[in-house]
Parts: C-alpha cells; structure tokens; sequence
C-alpha cells in the first residue's frame, strides 16, 4: 500500500537511487525538497541539469572539468613534470585538500580487476603512456591500498620503469590517532617499511 501519492512515491525513488542514499534518507530529502522554496527547487534542478550537460572529461588529465582543460593543468603554477595517479576524481580531491602537493594529477576512473573483468584497457592507461612522451621526472602512483589498487600500482610501474622516468609509489600504514593494537600485520608491516627518519 503506497503512503504517498505518486509523485512523492516517484521523487523518493528516485533520490534512493543515489549512492549512499537509503530509502529512510531518500525520504527525508524528497520532503525537505517539497518544502524548499519554489526558486530553489529550480536552482537545485538547474544545477544537476548544468553539471551533467556540461561537465566533461579534462583532455589532459581525465578528471571532471567543465572546460577543456581543469583549472590543475591550466595553472601554469603547477609542476608538470611530476604527475600523481590517482583512481577518481575523489581522489584528486582529497590530495588538493591537503594543499602540499603542487604537480599534476592524471585520473584512471577505475582500477585492474581481473575478477569485475576490468583490465588495463578499461582504464585511462594508454592515455597516461602517451602523456609520459613529454617532459616528466616522476609519476607517483597514489592508488588505493586495496587488492585492485596494488595490482594497478605494479602494473604501472612495470610499463614506466623502463622509461627510465622516477616511479615511486605513496606510503601507506598507521592512521593518525589509530590504536596499533587493532591495526592488520599488513598495514603495520607497511609502516614498517615506509617510516622516515626523524
């Protein structure tokens, strides 16, 4: 027995269709969106319609951009002999968040997976080889540290070592605040290997 009528049955659909979104949230934001201002409703709208119109695929980079190229590679600020490899777009932004790293970034928009059936030619890595012609110093590969983030990392460096380009890979092993007591023997073996002098 439906509770709403149909066109709040339907907005609720939709919204729990979202990633994140479950069907008690998808709830709250389809009546939080019936009660907003007519004017803002339209904004909302107009914005999603906008964004997936116009945003597109950086032609150097790959991450989402509404312009040719994204504000990263157009910076002429930028170090663009170093080229960080991330996974997505999220990525890219968690590391400028950080604002310490002032290379370039190329976006894979996935990771090798031999069990999902994604390979190498179902990633941004061709696009990644043919930007190495130029002038770059180092790639750093800055994939997740799960199963499919490692095989992509070597993967990738076996196709650039021979380049004679720096290849490094970032560090990976105890999170701030964490316990090490709860920690995984791969992520403490990690630290291990991966601490600095101080």
């Amino acid at each position: 027995m439906d509770y709403y009528s149909s066109q709040i049955t339907k907005l609720i659909e939709e919204l729990s269709k979202l990633p994140g979104v479950g069907s008690k949230s998808a709830q709250r934001l389809a009546f939080h969106i019936i009660n907003m201002p007519q004017e803002q409703v339209e904004r909302l709208a107009g914005a999603i319609t906008d964004a997936k119109n116009n945003v597109r695929y950086c032609k150097e980079c790959f991450t989402l951009t509404d312009r040719e190229l994204c504000p990263i590679c157009s910076s002429d600020k930028r170090d663009h002999r170093v080229i960080m490899v991330v996974e997505n777009t999220r990525d890219l932004a968690a590391y400028e968040k950080t604002g310490k790293y002032d290379g370039v970034y190329h976006v894979l928009h996935g990771a090798i997976s031999p069990m999902l059936g994604i390979g190498p030619n179902d990633i941004r890595l061709k696009e990644l080889m043919q930007r190495l012609q130029g002038d770059i110093n180092e790639v750093i590969i800055a994939t997740n540290s799960s199963l499919e983030g490692e095989t992509t990392a070597m993967y990738i460096s076996k196709l650039i070592k021979p380049t004679g380009i720096k290849v490094s890979r970032i560090a990976s092993g105890v999170p701030v605040g964490g316990d090490l007591e709860y920690i995984d023997e791969v992520t403490l073996l990690r630290a291990l290997e991966g601490r600095v002098e101080l």
